[in-house]
């Protein structure tokens, strides 16, 4: 896996952040500063460590910076530059080790978290790095977008190699309606697509042009080229006739114009695949989506039977129970759901309205708050890392 530095990448790869900008979304001083209490001498200290670091003198700022940290444990900004110093000089152990104790002094600094997500990253301690990537997110890095970048296309990388493909999806969508396709996207959208579990470096060599060809159709897609997305696809089915996955990719790009060829691809999938739970919810939540609940419900039933653990199951069956007027069946499963993502909006959403169909006020009454409660903190983060323009929850 080719390591990211904190400089300038020039090139196709893709534009990378510098130092500077996470010291800016960090609120450093420009000038050094420390403590009010702290002695002179800790005041001279951080002023020559300032002019190592400005002159690339990095050794001897890192050990300027110990030291001041030695007679100041409590010195945010100095374990700051000394983790970004040792991140530059890719000594990721030591750097990482540093942003940990900023991050107990600040533990709300996005950027901090960001940085010691990329040095586990290089450490390949990949679980920790996608909880520290995310908690960036969550906490949002400054407004800077070439920062939020790196982030969230090594948090992308992360969702797929823990197999969490739809969560990856959406940060791919955005990074590549934001930046052009360059291959490190178009890398990352085909391992997605392919949903295979690995980073770039792990695939096997034999699956190597399959995935560029995928990732270069769904950044077709993605940039709204219908025409030339359904050629590359065909193209792809053609060469690879019985691959899982490429009818059902297809079918996601297709389905907010064309639902009706959608659920030809998704169908196409599951006759090559029959236990292809993803193509089985999508075919569940379109019938939904058109009132055709009978239609809909042997797929989500599959569904659950497949995959008792996933949410997005047991919310479409209890939804479409709801709609058969098979109201037991749907509390059951809507609350089945929601023990499995008690965090998630739309679980408490569809259990409010089954208890109020049912007439079980206070029950409904609860799931509605839970529920008014995880939505407005879901936007507050989407805006935090995304802006504003977050898509809308519907709401009771």
């Amino acid at each position: 896996m080719k390591r990211f530095t904190i400089k300038i990448i020039s090139g196709a790869l893709f534009a990378c952040f510098c130092l500077p900008m996470f010291v800016a979304a960090q609120k450093p001083q420009r000038k050094p500063t420390v403590s009010r209490k702290s002695s002179p001498a800790l005041e001279q200290l951080s002023q020559r460590a300032a002019a190592a670091r400005d002159n690339n003198q990095l050794e001897e700022a890192i050990a300027l910076y110990r030291q001041g940290l030695k007679a100041n444990p409590t010195w945010a900004e100095g374990w700051w530059y000394l983790g970004t110093l040792l991140y530059e000089l890719e000594r990721h152990g030591e750097a990482r080790d540093a942003l940990r104790r900023m991050a107990t002094l600040n533990p709300n600094g996005g950027p901090t978290w960001s940085l010691i997500g990329l040095c586990e990253f290089q450490l390949r301690e990949y679980q920790q790095a996608l909880l520290h990537l995310t908690r960036a997110r969550t906490l949002g890095l400054g407004g800077n977008e070439q920062m939020a970048y790196v982030n969230n296309y090594h948090a992308a990388l992360l969702l797929t190699r823990f197999e969490q493909y739809e969560a990856g999806l959406e940060l791919l969508n955005i990074l590549l309606r934001q930046q052009n396709a360059n291959p490190a996207l178009v890398e990352a959208l085909g391992l997605n697509l392919m949903r295979a579990p690995y980073l770039p470096a792990e695939l096997p060599p034999d699956k190597r042009e399959r995935m560029l060809r995928l990732g270069k159709a769904g950044a077709l897609a993605i940039g709204n080229k219908l025409e030339d997305t359904r050629r590359e696809f065909n193209d792809l089915i053609k060469d690879y006739p019985q691959t899982a996955n490429l009818h059902y990719a297809l079918g996601i790009f297709l389905l907010p114009s064309l639902p009706d060829d959608a659920l030809a691809e998704f169908r196409r999938e599951l006759e090559l695949s029959p236990r292809h739970v993803p193509a089985q919810l999508q075919l569940a939540f379109e019938y939904l989506k058109r009132n055709e609940y009978a239609q809909g419900l042997p797929f989500a039933e599959q569904a659950v039977q497949l995959d008792a653990n996933s949410f997005p199951a047991r919310n479409v069956l209890g939804r479409l129970l709801l709609e058969l007027d098979q109201t037991e069946r749907a509390i059951k499963e809507l609350e089945a759901g929601t023990k499995l993502a008690p965090d998630s909006p739309e679980m408490h959403f569809a259990l409010a309205r089954a208890y109020s169909k049912v007439g079980r006020k206070t029950e409904a009454t609860k799931a509605r708050t839970e529920f008014m409660r995880l939505d407005k903190m879901r936007r507050s983060q989407r805006e935090s890392q995304f802006g504003p323009a977050a898509p809308e929850t519907p709401k009771p």
